[in-house]
């Protein structure tokens, strides 16, 4: 294969995914644009519940991102019964560690209360996330159907879901909040009430389509016969502990600089949070051609084709810059604009826009950072990969962040300042990781 038609094929296989991905990240989006109408302190509580709640959510995730090579190992031999079986054991898997990570924040709840943030926000933030921690179950069910689905090359269903439990969910912010159509009015609280059926949508409507759509038939019809077994469940757990604790790590490293944010004050919250879901939005970008790479490296590596396992990761990492670069000249082009759809604040938004010329430099290593993990995930390194994240978000994005924020008092710009570094960090790194590999 030539590397014209490496890139063709990584960006057929992304788009859907680049889709499902933004649409995951849009229903955070679109409750906070919802909030922000309601007034700073509601916006300041979706924000604060919602960095609390990602930060186990990403773990599951992470552990369901297992599933994908090892579906495509089993699709390349034709093995039918093993994908039932990494199917089952993955359901079990994710299933069983939802419930726990569930527990785990429901009675962790109270701690918002040590964390110095404005207490107005913690009073109401603690109800909403309460709610929102149910969903986590949901989720978790939806992304190893998306996880699933992908390692056969199927990126379609999971963005066809996503769109779906995205209309909905905007629908039902809209009704929920307002009190709209007989429904009684919620106002902020109706925004998690929202998220969380849209999210229960998207979790019970994957499995519907995955256990009834005729081309998966072959691998249902020996759903039954296959057992519950420590071998797959302890392949899913080995390379999905690394890809859980990599998002696990970056995420903590964003969520220790969400609650320094709270001790600038409401603003300082809602500015950060605009910059960051604007950040996270155009990040989904490259998590897409992430997972493209992690489905097309993990073929070639199956089928010990070491050029074009070289190619493809050549070609996802050229596709994540030109992507990331795009999104770097909107972010410094149209800083000062963007902002308003999500507040009427003019503090708000005059730091909001200052924060989106940083997010603009620290496009290009968050895409190919991502992208990275993706080709490393194809390759089934997770060990050295996970150290770099570790020490990346929190050797040096956490404490740089107070250094700059609060001794030299900075503040927003100064824990962006070290969100930048660290990332930079983090991507050089991961491209020396691959290098190695492939020399190898």
């Amino acid at each position: 294969m030539t590397f014209k038609k490496h890139i063709g094929e990584t960006a057929m296989l992304s788009w859907p995914l680049i889709i499902s991905q933004v649409g995951y990240i849009i229903t955070g989006i679109v409750d906070n644009i919802f909030l922000g109408q309601i007034g700073k302190t509601e916006q300041a509580v979706g924000f604060l519940a919602n960095n609390i709640f990602i930060l186990l959510l990403v773990f599951s995730i992470g552990m369901s991102y297992s599933l994908t090579p090892l579906v495509t190992n089993a699709d390349v031999n034709q093995d039918n019964k093993q994908k039932a079986s990494l199917l089952k054991n993955g359901l079990f898997l994710n299933f069983f560690i939802s419930i726990l990570l569930g527990l785990i924040l429901y009675f962790a709840s109270p701690v918002l209360h040590y964390m110095q943030q404005p207490k107005d926000v913690v009073e109401m933030a603690i109800p909403f996330f309460n709610v929102l921690i149910f969903s986590i179950v949901p989720c978790s069910l939806f992304f190893v159907g998306k996880q699933y689905t992908e390692g056969l090359n199927n990126t379609i269903t999971a963005m066809i879901i996503s769109v779906g439990g995205n209309i909905l969910n905007i629908i039902l912010n809209y009704i929920l909040i307002n009190g709209k159509f007989g429904f009684p009015e919620m106002g902020y609280m109706g925004s998690c009430w929202a998220t969380f059926i849209a999210r229960c949508f998207m979790g019970a409507g994957f499995l519907f389509l995955l256990f009834k759509a005729q081309v998966h038939k072959e691998v249902i019809a020996l759903f039954k016969d296959v057992s519950l077994n420590f071998k797959d469940q302890f392949s899913l757990f080995k390379i999905g502990i690394g890809s859980a604790l990599q998002f696990t790590f970056e995420v903590a490293g964003f969520v220790c600089c969400s609650l320094m944010m709270g001790w600038f004050g409401k603003e300082s919250i809602d500015a950060h949070g605009i910059a960051m879901s604007l950040a996270a939005f155009t990040y989904m970008f490259g998590s897409g051609i992430s997972g493209a790479a992690t489905i097309r490296v993990g073929k070639f590596k199956s089928l010990g084709d070491i050029k074009n396992t070289r190619l493809a990761a050549n070609s996802a990492l050229l596709s994540a810059l030109g992507v990331t670069v795009f999104f770097a000249l909107v972010f410094l082009v149209l800083h000062n604009y963007m902002p308003y759809f999500f507040s009427k604040d003019i503090q708000i938004i005059e730091l909001a826009s200052q924060l989106l010329i940083i997010a603009g430099f620290f496009q290009l290593f968050d895409g190919v950072q991502v992208t990275a993990l993706g080709i490393l995930r194809g390759l089934e390194d997770v060990k050295i990969p996970t150290i770099i994240t570790l020490v990346g978000y929190w050797a040096i994005c956490i404490p740089l962040a107070y250094f700059l924020g609060t001794y030299l008092n900075y503040q927003a710009k100064g824990i962006w300042y070290a969100i930048l570094i660290s990332l930079s960090f983090v991507a050089v790194s991961l491209y020396w990781r691959i290098r190695v590999l492939v020399r190898k």
